[in-house]
């Protein structure tokens, strides 16, 4: 193996655990949680219902599309503020995210994946884009 091929392995296994994280945590909002219980907790922390629904369908649809490697580097990008969102609502549980409700730890390296998912690319083994929608996204984040 040579230092490129294990950069490219190395992205890929960044981009498979954070699409990995992403979609799972999507999942447990809608099936252990269910979509009314997210949206009261969401509403206990003083945001507005809308905010729930939208971080549920980011983690479902950006947690899938970075695990398939489908647009990879936006659908990182677009994951970051929710992953800043998250940091923000576990900013004063503390660090260890083994703290009472959660510390800031995690949150904070799903911020690092996603920004390091967002520079390196998708890695080998990504389906890369979808022909039908593919003319309106820019070159630039195709990877």
């Amino acid at each position: 193996m040579t230092l490129e091929t294990n950069t490219n392995y190395g992205a890929m296994i960044t981009r498979l655990g954070l699409g990995g994280v992403l979609l799972s945590h999507g999942l447990l909002k809608v099936v252990v949680f269910t979509v009314p219980g997210t949206v009261a907790y969401f509403e206990s922390l003083g945001l507005p219902a809308a905010a729930a629904y939208l971080t549920i369908l980011a983690e479902l649809a950006g947690g899938a599309a970075i695990l398939l490697g489908l647009y990879t580097r936006l659908a990182a990008l677009l994951s970051m503020p929710l992953l800043v969102g998250a940091l923000w609502a576990h900013s004063g549980n503390g660090w260890l995210f083994s703290s009472q409700g959660g510390g800031w730890e995690f949150p904070l390296l799903l911020v690092v994946l996603a920004a390091s998912v967002a520079v390196q690319g998708s890695g080998p083994f990504a389906l890369r884009k979808l022909p039908l929608i593919d003319g309106f996204i820019p070159q630039a984040l195709k990877a």
